[in-house]
């Protein structure tokens, strides 16, 4: 499957609302374009999108975890695929095999991951959903990391992005002992 580009993006919050963050939040999203292979038509076997998110998941998630300044505490994944491509695409390339090389490169992730998935048109942004990797109900790293290519996903194309995030909200006060309802 051929890739045409990858790209990381880095943002670190060093304050939120005016107040500076007791810890900066790094958080960095990393996104491969690759080619659609079954853009603009049907087809009931996708397993070669599986093998292709497994390779990519294992080539760019360390390179990510390495961009953070602390350990990794949320991750998050979606895809956008383009316009000539079907919603099942981008499933194809989230599950079922991305998340082994996610968990292995933030050392651990007993909670799932959460994702999205789109179709969108060249230059569309996604917001990628952040859920602590090994407690789902912690509250404190529910967020999103917003990212973008401007000429990508192009209609025959999937944009994959696997985020990660060393902390959670910069000044979290919803979450810190309260239980889900």
């Amino acid at each position: 499957m051929s890739v045409r580009k990858t790209v990381f993006v880095t943002e670190r919050i060093v304050a939120e609302a005016g107040s500076p963050a007791p810890q900066p939040v790094c958080r960095v999203a990393a996104i491969a374009i690759i080619e659609n292979p079954y853009a603009g038509r049907f087809e009931n076997d996708l397993s070669a999108l599986f093998d292709t998110a497994l390779a990519l998941g294992e080539e760019l998630m360390p390179q990510a975890v390495a961009l953070l300044d602390g350990a990794p505490a949320a991750y998050g994944k979606s895809a956008i695929v383009g316009v000539n491509g079907d919603i099942e695409h981008g499933a194809a390339v989230l599950h079922p095999t991305l998340g082994k090389p996610m968990r292995a490169a933030v050392g651990g992730g007993e909670s799932i991951i959460p994702h999205t998935t789109k179709i969108g048109a060249t230059g569309v942004s996604v917001d990628v959903p952040l859920g602590n990797k090994d407690n789902i109900w912690s509250f404190d790293e529910l967020d999103t990391i917003t990212v973008a290519v401007a000429d990508a996903p192009r209609p025959d194309e999937i944009m994959i992005v696997m985020a990660v995030s060393d902390g959670g909200r910069p000044h979290p006060r919803v979450g810190k002992g309260r239980t889900a309802i």
